[in-house]
C-alpha cells in the first residue's frame, strides 16, 4: 500500500461500493466488498500512523561534547 494516500482511497472506494452503487454481480456482494475495502483502509491507516509515531517519538543519539576536550 502506498501509505496515507493509498488507505484513503481504499476506504473511500469501499464507501462508493457499499452507499453509492445499485450494481448487481452474480456471486459477488459488492456490500460486503465494499466493506471489507474500508476495514482494511481503516486498519491500514492504523498500521501507518502507528509506524509514523515511532519514527518521529524515536530518541536522538546524546552527543557527549565533554569528551574531545583537551
Amino acid at each position: 500500500m502506498a501509505g496515507i494516500g493509498g488507505c484513503i482511497a481504499l476506504i473511500v472506494v469501499g464507501a462508493i461500493l457499499t452507499f453509492a452503487s445499485d450494481w448487481k454481480m452474480d456471486g459477488v456482494n459488492l456490500d460486503v466488498a465494499g466493506l471489507i475495502m474500508m476495514a482494511a483502509g481503516l486498519l491500514g491507516l492504523a498500521v501507518y500512523s502507528s509506524v509514523l509515531r515511532r519514527r518521529r517519538t524515536a530518541a536522538l543519539p546524546v552527543v557527549d561534547e565533554t569528551r574531545d576536550r583537551i
